[in-house]
Formats: C-alpha cells, structure tokens, sequence
C-alpha cells in the first residue's frame, strides 16, 4: 500500500508540473489576446506617444492577472510597454514572425528577464492590418515557486492517503486472520491441498455445517452413503432423522443402510462455528449381527433342548429301574413324536434352512420364556424370491422377537407365525396376544430408534421396514383375534 500511495503521490507532482505550464500557456495566451483585441490598442499604437496610453493601462492589467510581463510594440519590434520601463523603446528580444504572419502562438525564451512562457499575437485595425504585436509572458521562476508552493498540499495528501491505506490494510488484515482462524494464506493453500486430499481418502462420510444451515464440506463417501444429489447440500436434504439431530453418536436407518452417526460442534475461542457429522457405514456389520443373534438363539435352543432331554431321559431311566418298561416307552414315544413332527413339517414345508432353523429356534426360545409359539399348519415356502436368506431371517427374527416381548404383557402369552409364498409375492404374519399397534402408532415405531418398550431394540422394527422398503413391500398392523403384523414382499423385482 505505501509503494501504491507514494507511486501515486510522484505520478500527481509529475502531472501537476506539466499541468502548471500548460495552464500558464493558455494564461499568457489569454491575456495577450485580451489586450490586442481591445478597439482601443490599435488606436493607441498609432497615436502620438503610444507609451503614455499603454503603459498605465498594461501594468494594471499584468497587476491583476500576475503575468510578469506585458509588451506592446510595434511591428519592427520597438517596444511601447515593459515592467522594466528602462527597455521602453528598444527592441524586443524573442521569435514574432508567426505573429506577424496573423499566429497567435507560445514559446519558452530566455527574454531580458530570463527564462519564460510567453505568447505573442497580432494586433489588427478596421481594416485587418497589423499595426502592431502583444506579449505576455510568465517566468520560470516565478512557475517553480508556485509549483513549489503547492507541493505541501499534495504531500499533505499523499501522506493522509497513506495513513487511510494503512489503518484499512491493517483492519482488512486483522479482519481477514478472523476469517481464517489467524492463518496465513500459505497455511491455508497448505491445509487445503491436505485436507481435501484426505477428505476423499477417508473411507467415513463427512459433513461439515455452518450456522447458515449450509454444508460448506461434504465429502464423497458422505453423498453415496446418504445418496445426496451434487451441489449445495442442506440440512432440510438429510434424512429425516438427522435433520434435527443432537450431539453425540446415534444408529440411523435410511431405505438401503444402517449408519452410524455422531454430531459434534466446531468451537473456536469459546464460539460455536457450525457441526460436524461423521456418518460410518454399519449395514453388512448390523446384517451379520442379526445372523448372529439367530446362531446364538438357535444354540441356546439347542442347549435348552439337551437340558430337557436330559431331564426326560433320566425319567424313562428311572421308569425302567422301577419296572415300568412300557410307559417308559410311551413317555419317551410321545415327546419324540411331538417334536419331530414339527421339525419333519418344518423341514419339509419350508426349502430354506436358514429360515427352518430359526423358526425351531424361535419356538423354544419362547417355551423357555413361558410363551406359547406355533407355526401355522400353512406355513410353507418354495423360495424366497428376491429376498436373500440373510435378509429373510433379520424380518422373521425380529418380527418373533418383537411379538414374544409383547405377548407377555397378556396372562397366557402365546405367539402364532406364518410364512408362506406365492407366484406374486411372500408373506410374513406374525400374532400375538399382546395389546396390538395401531396404525399410527406404527407410523411412528417405523422410525429410527422407536421402541415401545426400554432399551434399544426399537432398532429391530426399523430393520424390518427397511427390508420391506427395500423391495417395494408393505408392512400393516391390525388388531383382530389378537395384534397382526404383515410384511408383505413381491418375489419378482418391481419397475
């Protein structure tokens, strides 16, 4: 800035002195002309004593203007006025043959009082002859010292100019390291080049949000996660449960993942700049967790079924000691019977393992609860379509899971599954004895973290919806002989 304002401040005193001698050219020049345009120099030149008349008049003159010189002569040079009256009547020193050739014009000449602007112009009479020549003229001297003279007043502004340009530069200084955070511009290029690189390393979606609502960082792995458009993004562009989301972390569930999500804000000298969101993808994880959970409640089943067993053969071991070989047989026969049938319809109804061994599971891991749990005589599936075996036991499970829960709300909890397909579509109905869901209630239980009951396992019913979602399917409640849960999934792919 001061390299700026003082270039500035030469290029004015350059200026200004060409502009101080243009101004004094076209000033001799005015008054030169002024005074052989009067009617009465021409008469004066010719009269007797021409000095007489002119030279009070012309010295009047060349008081007011502040020329340094007026000369009045003849056209053979003898001067009639001069500030020096000494060199009245001798000739003038200088170029006039422009002048007598009816030129008005300027020179620079060093005149009998030195160096000088002057300008020279005919006098003409009636007739248009010349009888005789004005000059007026300013010296050098006298333009230096009003130059000089001036000078304070543009040294003033040069010097105020660059107090102004100082003072802005360092408010726009100390205004531009608030902005930054107090980093230079080659810290920030630095920070730049590194952060975007890592923020499309980085295998976590980021969001960072100002105050305004705006996302002034979204990285790739945040737009495919939350299949978020190019360009600008906003809060109001979120997933419903994240627009309104508090500090911290949470499970969110959108129509094709299970992300985890925590929010935190950006602080800054005890200020809150904005919030930022790290969102990680937890889909194949949550999927292998509720494969999981169905593995370890199949072999709790199993574990409980060879604890009954046990029980059960030591009675048909004691039966025997005591000599009732028969109704040892008919005890044993009995439960055997019992059980195989449902394992032999299970396995012959049901053409996919995953799910069969799961529905076993099921019914003794709500026997083992005090809770009764039958599988429909119409239970029955060919294939599952498009839905995968995993998906298929994550709507099951946490369908049974869910109704065992509520059926004990009721004095005789019992449980009642269906699964059966068709050419069109599969469904999954699951009854319970508990107090039903209404369909707005449903609406509600369809969000992400929605439980009836304490704890977190509200989650389950979201997984349910988004398999259902998923595949274009619907899910309705409905209270009849007791609180109905449909899934209801097309096995042919939609358009």
């Amino acid at each position: 800035m001061a390299v700026i304002v003082f270039a500035g401040g030469v290029l004015t005193i350059i200026n200004e002195r060409t502009n101080s001698d243009e101004a004094t050219r076209r000033e001799v020049i005015a008054v030169a002309a002024s005074i052989a345009n009067e009617p009465s120099t021409p008469i004066a030149i010719r009269s007797e004593n021409p000095s007489a008349v002119l030279q009070p008049e012309t010295e009047r003159i060349r008081m007011i203007t502040g020329v340094d010189f007026i000369v009045v002569m003849a056209p053979d040079r003898t001067r009639f006025t001069h500030t020096t009256v000494d060199l009245i009547g001798k000739p003038f020193s200088g170029n006039i043959d422009r002048a007598l050739a009816g030129e008005t014009f300027t020179e620079t000449y060093v005149g009998s009082l030195g160096p000088s602007i002057r300008s020279v112009t005919p006098v003409t009479d009636v007739n248009g002859d010349i009888v005789g020549l004005v000059s007026a003229g300013v010296t050098r001297d006298k333009i230096s010292d009003q130059f000089v003279s001036g000078l304070p007043l543009i040294i003033g502004v040069v010097f105020a100019a660059f107090v102004v340009a100082a003072i802005g530069s360092v408010a726009l200084s100390r205004r531009l390291r608030r902005q930054t955070l107090g980093m230079a511009p080659d810290e920030l290029r630095s920070m730049y080049e590194h952060h975007d690189a890592v923020l499309h390393s980085i295998s976590e979606g980021l969001l960072v949000f100002g105050k305004n609502g705006t996302a002034e960082i979204v990285n790739d792995e945040a737009r495919r996660l939350l299949d978020l458009p190019d360009g600008p993004v906003r809060r109001e562009d979120l997933p419903e449960s994240l627009q309104h989301m508090s500090s911290g972390g949470e499970l969110h569930l959108t129509d094709t993942r299970v992300l985890v999500v925590n929010q935190d804000p950006v602080m800054w000298e005890g200020r809150t700049l904005g919030d930022v969101l790290t969102i990680r993808d937890r889909t194949e994880l949550q999927g292998m967790i509720g494969e999981l959970d169905s593995v370890r409640s199949f072999a709790e089943s199993l574990r409980s079924q060879a604890h009954e067993s046990a029980n059960r053969l030591h009675a048909v071991i004691t039966m025997v000691e005591l000599g009732r070989p028969q109704e040892a047989v008919e005890f044993a026969t009995a439960d055997l019977e019992l059980s195989q049938h449902l394992i032999d319809r299970l396995m012959g109804s049901v053409n996919e393992p995953a799910l069969a061994a799961l529905l076993l599971g099921k019914v003794s891991q709500a026997a083992e609860q005090g809770v009764e749990l039958t599988i429909t005589e119409d239970t029955a599936l060919d294939h599952a379509g498009i839905v995968t075996p995993r998906e298929l036991v994550t709507l099951v499970g946490n369908l049974i899971d869910n109704a065992i829960d509520a059926s004990k709300e009721s004095e005789q909890p019992w449980v009642e599954v269906t699964v059966r397909d068709s050419t069109s579509e599969l469904v999954v109905r699951v009854s319970d004895s508990g107090p039903g869901m209404p369909t707005e209630v449903l609406e509600t239980a369809l969000t992400r973290g929605y439980s009836t009951k304490s704890g977190s396992r509200g989650l389950g019913l979201a997984l349910v919806t988004q398999v259902v979602t998923r595949y274009r399917g619907t899910l309705t409640s409905e209270v009849t002989y007791g609180s109905v849960l449909t899934a209801t999934i097309p096995t042919e792919p939609t358009t």
